[in-house]
């Protein structure tokens, strides 16, 4: 049930896509955990058929009725409304069993053997295995485009070039992209057809950074972030502004089975009730520590959007509404300092993944990015002594004595 247009996201995300009458008038979306639906005649069964594999293409506001749960189901089709309404300048999105599943579905729906996508590090550990590793086999070429060189790698690419690929903040050093320069460089090199921009969107999410109104066509994200906020999930989330790329990637996604299924899709819907609450609080909480983090002498450097300078604090200022919850710092003394300091933490748990109501450190030349190379790893600026820090919705003062201790570890004190 689509709310009013007037409605501010913090008010569509309550109850976007879900309508009570369609549901015994439950408050709440039920789950549906059905295989397979009715249809309504032989002739709606070959129209809907015709439509899910992109034969046809439904007419406006034609709601087209469900087939099968690997191609479509309520709950998925409820998560995808409700984050469209959220993501400013969406038009369509789409749900999938993992980040890693959204990110490899949609660039096999975009990229054709023979053809180059080109991107710039660091990227996450996961996508960069698939670029670097994958794609090759497929004969896809994917190239890291060192900051400063685009405008070369385009004029030689522009014939060839599939999608270009952007993580904004990047994982796990924050850094950023200018997405609307980068928009402008891509058309320059290629005027005669539309090369996609394609952008992971996690580490902002669709509360504090909205791609799609900077030039990007496609908006990716690990739902098992943010979105659904509390680490009891694995999904993943597209958002485009042209409807035509999402019908072209589900009908990729119907064939490899890579759709949320109903469970995690109503869990996920039940977290963008409160996905305004909880990024606040985080941003709120992470711009409060970072200044102790910054002041202790164990710390060589702290990357947080709201310390950047020259060129990167530009686009914070330009593109972002808030500095959001994740945070790196640089140890002086190395993975030792930086072992030490993880050891230490108490209420900061342990783990890989971020984005949940509880605060998490990991290093992530061990874990996340451990599969990059020497080079990669220094051109992406991850170092031995680099620490990810993702913080959660805790009291920030219990938050910062756990960092003050755990700093003073490091530090030898």
């Amino acid at each position: 049930m689509r709310q009013p247009p007037h409605l501010h996201p913090q008010t569509s995300s309550v109850s976007e896509g879900f309508d009570p009458e369609l549901s015994v008038m439950a408050a709440r979306p039920p789950i549906y955990p059905v295989s397979t639906y009715c249809f309504p005649s032989a002739e709606a069964a070959a129209h809907y058929f015709e439509v899910a594999l992109g034969k046809t293409a439904a007419t406006p506001g034609e709601n087209v009725g469900l087939i099968y749960a690997r191609i479509n189901h309520p709950n998925a089709q409820m998560f995808e409304e409700a984050l469209c309404s959220v993501e400013r300048g969406a038009l369509a999105a789409a749900a999938f069993t993992s980040g890693m599943s959204a990110i490899t579905t949609t660039v096999l729906t975009l990229t054709r053997p023979g053809q180059t996508i080109l991107y710039q590090r660091p990227v996450y550990g996961g996508t960069d295995h698939v670029l670097r590793h994958m794609l090759p086999d497929w004969n896809v070429a994917a190239i890291a485009v060192e900051e400063g060189h685009w405008r070369e790698a385009l004029a030689a690419h522009a014939k060839d070039l599939a999608l270009v690929y952007f993580e904004t903040p990047a994982n796990p050093t924050l850094n950023m992209i200018d997405l609307a320069e980068m928009r402008a460089e891509i058309d320059r090199a290629s005027p005669s057809r539309h090369v996609p921009l394609v952008v992971d969107n996690t580490f902002l999410g669709p509360v504090f950074q909205s791609p799609l109104e900077h030039g990007a066509d496609a908006v990716l994200y690990s739902a098992t972030k943010f979105l659904g906020g509390h680490s009891d999930l694995v999904a993943g989330a597209l958002t485009v502004r042209d409807p035509e790329i999402v019908a072209r990637v589900k009908e990729t996604r119907a064939f490899l089975g890579t759709i949320c299924e109903p469970f995690t899709a109503w869990m996920l819907q039940r977290s963008m009730a409160t996905l305004w609450l909880r990024m606040t609080k985080q941003s709120k909480n992470a711009s409060r520590l970072v200044p102790l983090l910054a002041a202790h002498p164990a710390v060589a450097h702290v990357h947080y959007p709201t310390l950047f300078s020259g060129d990167q604090a530009r686009i914070f200022q330009k593109q972002c509404r808030a500095p959001g919850s994740m945070v790196a710092i640089d140890l002086h003394g190395g993975r030792d300092a930086a072992f030490r300091f993880l050891d230490a933490l108490r209420v900061v748990r342990l783990a890989v993944s971020l984005g949940g109501v509880e605060s998490l450190a990991t290093h992530p030349l061990t874990t996340t990015a451990s599969e990059m190379s020497d080079e990669d790893l220094k051109a992406s600026g991850v170092t031995e002594g680099l620490v990810r820090l993702s913080i959660g919705v805790e009291y920030w003062r219990d938050l910062a004595a756990d960092l003050q201790g755990a700093l003073d570890a490091a530090g030898g004190k």
